[in-house]
Parts: C-alpha cells; structure tokens; sequence
C-alpha cells in the first residue's frame, strides 16, 4: 500500500473517531465468510459501523485526535476490528450475543462515554452502560413520581367527595 492510500485510510479513521464518541476494539478472526456477513448484517441493522482495519493506521488515526488512552492502544495487536457507534452499549450487546453463538468476536476494548474498557472481562460492565436516551428517562420518571403520587391522591380524593355528594343528594329528605 502506498503511503498516499495510507494516509488517506488514517484521515477517513480520524474523522470517524471524531463523529462517533464511542468505540469498540474486537478480534473477529477465524470466523468463516457466512458467519462475518452475519456480523456485518447485524451490525448494519443496530447502526454499527463495523471496519477491519490495520493497527498502525488506527494507531496513528488514534494520535491524530490525540487520543491518549495508552490501555487501549496496547490492545492493538493481532486482527482488529473496529465498531463505530453513537449508543454506547449496543455493540457491547451484539459482541455479547453473537460471541455465544459463534465464539466470536471477542472484545478488546472499547472508549464509550469518555473512558476506558480494556479487555474481555468488561464486556458485562459494557452491557450494562445505559444509553442517554435512557438516562434521561429515568431522570423524568424520578421527576415525575412525586407529581403521580400527588395527581392520584387528589383523585382518590375527588372521586370519595363525588362519592359522598351523591350519597347526599341521594339521601331523602
């Protein structure tokens, strides 16, 4: 490969480090041709961006944006696949998934909101990261709980008096 097309590889990783805040490191080798195109399929549908890549080029696309996550550049070696994302813990449960049924692929590493996941055993941890969608639905349902417990007892309450006005106007006088 000229140093040319390397560049232009080591620009095009740079800019989708840039664009997509989380991403995982996997060694997906060994599986077979029908097996890599299920991964990739599935990695389409849940919006992964999944890329094979040579770890020198990603190494130095890493550098560019003066990434300084020395862990995870010491997990740069033998194949490497890398997954783009904007949810961070979606291709923790495909890498999950599909490595129950086929062995493969196995993690890495990943960056997902700001830190660090170094090798296999942080898979569970990764799984278990909450997107911000779904932060910001248990902040809302943690706000809203105190108004429904307000809102229910104010309608028990209404509906007791509607209760007991018509006992009243039923009432013979």
């Amino acid at each position: 490969m000229k140093k040319e097309e390397k560049s232009v590889i080591i620009d095009a990783l740079a800019e989708q480090l840039k664009q997509n805040s989380h991403f995982y490191l996997a060694d997906a080798s060994g599986l077979n041709a029908e097996n890599t195109t299920k991964l990739r399929r599935i990695c389409f549908e849940k919006k992964v961006k999944m890329l094979v890549v040579k770890n020198t080029l990603l190494r130095k696309a890493l550098e560019q944006n003066n990434f300084e996550g020395v862990e995870l550049m010491n997990a740069l070696e033998g194949p490497t696949a890398v997954m783009f994302t904007e949810v961070g813990n979606v291709p923790a449960k495909l890498i999950k998934e599909f490595s129950a049924k086929y062995g493969k692929p196995v993690l890495k590493g990943a960056y997902v909101q700001e830190c660090l996941y170094v090798g296999a055993e942080t898979l569970t941890e990764l799984v278990n990261i909450k997107s911000r969608e779904e932060l910001l639905g248990d902040i809302v349902g943690m706000l809203l709980a105190p108004v429904r417990n307000i809102v229910s007892g104010l309608q028990e309450r209404a509906e007791k008096l509607a209760d007991e006005n018509k006992l009243i106007s039923e009432r013979p006088e």
